[in-house]
């Protein structure tokens, strides 16, 4: 009758330390456990320059590669830039993409995250496109009222 009564108790204490192990190997708050997260925290950390320094329409496209660590491993390459952009723009924009960078790194990965991103390159795109502006509606349609 004892054996039968620690068997449930042996079947609890597994179940409870299974479920403790994998809550404990879950993303903590503020960790970066995917892609869709990883370029979420990147485009938190993107201040595109002000229109009044640069032209507002240019999109800029950078390799980068990171460490388990989440720190920037090697030299961030620039692959792309808009057509239209002057020198100045790009310079500008240059800028804004590597100081993005280094207020981002280190990025907080997760252990499946760091193992899987480490030494892989990601191809970002930075673009600093604003909505246009909505027309104003004119309501020639309606009458004036006459006094």
């Amino acid at each position: 009758m004892a054996a039968a009564l620690r068997r449930p108790l042996v079947w609890f204490v597994a179940v409870l330390l299974l479920a403790s192990s994998a809550a404990s190997a879950r993303a903590e708050p503020g960790q970066v456990d995917n892609l869709k997260e990883l370029f979420f925290k990147l485009r938190t950390c993107w201040q595109p320059p002000s229109p009044l320094r640069a032209d507002p329409g240019i999109d800029i496209t950078v390799i980068v590669s990171f460490d388990r660590d989440g720190n920037i491993l090697g030299h961030p390459r620039i692959t792309y830039e808009s057509e239209q952009a002057t020198d100045n723009d790009r310079l500008i924009y240059r800028v804004a993409v590597m100081e993005a960078l280094q207020r981002c790194t280190p990025i907080p990965f997760t252990p499946g995250m760091a193992g899987a991103s480490a030494g892989r390159p990601f191809a970002i795109r930075f673009h600093n496109r604003k909505p246009p502006p909505q027309p104003i509606e004119k309501r020639a349609w309606l009458i004036p009222k006459i006094l």
